[in-house]
Parts: structure tokens; C-alpha cells; sequence
């Protein structure tokens, strides 16, 4: 398993259009193949923006979507991780798209914990994230989800040293200001489970009076921020995260003490493992 893996958060501000959007993906995905990247992580949404009327969203372009990513990471032989709406038995849900170097799509995350803009449209996931990429377990999370630290918890304790997180801020002005500087509870997330963190976000006005605070960032597993955009412009940030540093202390030891707890949480690690397999073999 590798001891480095060199990430990317893209920050991005959505196009009119699906093929928009795909392209600029694409861009980046080459840009940062070419500098020997490991693994980019894109926005919540990012194939077809996140203040739209979902509604209106076409199956077919979605997918046409996804199938050129999917030939991107392909050519350039590069891990990605792209939000998207995706459909699975007749239910719109909010996704993150995981591909390896081959382009295979290795996990499709669904998001659980819906904003209440969301579940207008969309459906709850209920499976957790849990995946690897060149052998590194990883996990994810979406959005609004940065608030049920249980979400992240579970699957660290099944291994994950690598939480990918994929946001679409919309708030309203104030909002938006109150979360820059890294003031959004990330570098805790990273702390209290000892895992390297990398967040997505876009940035800047997103219609309607809303906002997105941008400040996408790269954190180390000891907290320290590796990378930190700023909360103005389109941009990628990149690290490289020293995975040796990674050893989920704190996830491990809560699975010991106290010791009443410890029947529970195998029970319910069980649970999430059978889970992710019923869900991962349809």
C-alpha cells in the first residue's frame, strides 16, 4: 500500500451546461495527470451545477457526463472523484462518482443526510463510503453531511485514512463569510479521527443571492493545512499526504473504551461492512 498519495481539490464555479462542466473536469484532470497527480476530487454536483431546477435534468447527458470522466481518469491514468446526481431505481440521487486509473467506476456514494433543499428532489443513500484507491482506504462525505461526524467515525474505524469531501456552498451572504478562514469544523473532523482530509468546494455567487465561501483545503492527518484556497477565485490546490501519519488513533482506541461499548461497535462495523457489500454487488 502506498505510504504518499499527491490529491487535488478542484474549486470551481458551475457552467450553463452539462458539457460545460464535463469539459472543464476533463481540463483538469489532464492538467494534474501530467504533474504525476494521484487522486482530484471535484464539487458536489460538479457535472451539472447545484442551484439548477433538478428537475429538468436529462438521464442521458448525466451519464454522457460520467462516461467521459470516466474516459479522462482512463487516458490519463489518474484517480477521480466527481459529484454528480445520479439515478438508481427510478430515484434521483446526490453522488459522488469514484473512478480509478482505469477508469473503472470503483464506488458510488450516495448522499445520507439531505439539506431540506435537497430531499425536494433527491433520495438518501444508505449505504456508508468506504473504498480504496491504489490500496488506500478511503471514505466520503457531501456537503451539509460535515455535521453527523458518525458518517465519517464508522468508516475509519474499518480502516479509511482518507476522507474526500465534496461541497456546493449555498448560503446566504453572511453565512458564506462566517464559514471563510477555515471556520467549518474541517480541521476538527481531521483531528479527532487522525485521518488526512481533502475538501472540494465551489466559491463565489451561485444565483438567487446565494453564496459559496470556496476555501476548499487540503489537511493533514496531524491537522496542519497543507493547501487553502482563497474565497474569491476558480482554482486547484494540491498536496501531498504522508499516509504513514494516517493511523486513525482515535478511532482505534474508541473501539476499546469503554469496554460495554466495544459488542456495539463490532456489531454495528459488521452491519456497515454487509452494507457496503449488498450495495456494492447489485
Amino acid at each position: 500500500m502506498n505510504k504518499q498519495m499527491k490529491v487535488a481539490a478542484v474549486q470551481m464555479k458551475f457552467r450553463r451546461t452539462i458539457p460545460e462542466n464535463v469539459a472543464f473536469i476533463e481540463r483538469h484532470i489532464a492538467a494534474f495527470a501530467r504533474k504525476g497527480g494521484d487522486a482530484i476530487l471535484f464539487p458536489e454536483t460538479a457535472v451539472t451545477g447545484y442551484n439548477i431546477n433538478f428537475h429538468e435534468l436529462d438521464p442521458t447527458a448525466v451519464e454522457a457526463g460520467l462516461r467521459a470522466i470516466a474516459a479522462a481518469a482512463r487516458e490519463h491514468r489518474c484517480n477521480v472523484l466527481v459529484g454528480s446526481p445520479t439515478r438508481a431505481r427510478g430515484r434521483w440521487l446526490n453522488s459522488l462518482v469514484v473512478f480509478d486509473r482505469r477508469g473503472r467506476e470503483v464506488f458510488r456514494y450516495h448522499k445520507i443526510q439531505l439539506t431540506p433543499g435537497d430531499s425536494k428532489f433527491f433520495a438518501p443513500g444508505n449505504v456508508l463510503a468506504f473504498f480504496r484507491l491504489d490500496g488506500v482506504p478511503c471514505t466520503a462525505i457531501i456537503c451539509h453531511e460535515r455535521r453527523y461526524p458518525e458518517l465519517v467515525r464508522l468508516p475509519v474505524m474499518m480502516g479509511a485514512q482518507i476522507l474526500f469531501h465534496p461541497n456546493a456552498g449555498l448560503d446566504r451572504l453572511a453565512v458564506s463569510k462566517a464559514k471563510r478562514g477555515g471556520k467549518d469544523g474541517i480541521v476538527a473532523r481531521a483531528f479527532e479521527n487522525q485521518v488526512c482530509y481533502v475538501f472540494a468546494n465551489t466559491v463565489g455567487p451561485q444565483g438567487g443571492g446565494f453564496w459559496s465561501a470556496g476555501d476548499s483545503k487540503i489537511v493533514a492527518a496531524d491537522t496542519r493545512m497543507l493547501a487553502l484556497a482563497n474565497n474569491r477565485d476558480e482554482m486547484h490546490i494540491e498536496a501531498t499526504l504522508d499516509l504513514a501519519q494516517a493511523g486513525r488513533r482515535y478511532a482505534r482506541e474508541a473501539l476499546q473504551q469503554p469496554a460495554f461499548l466495544r459488542p456495539h461497535w463490532r456489531a454495528m462495523l459488521v452491519a456497515c461492512r454487509r452494507q457496503i457489500k449488498r450495495s456494492t454487488s447489485i
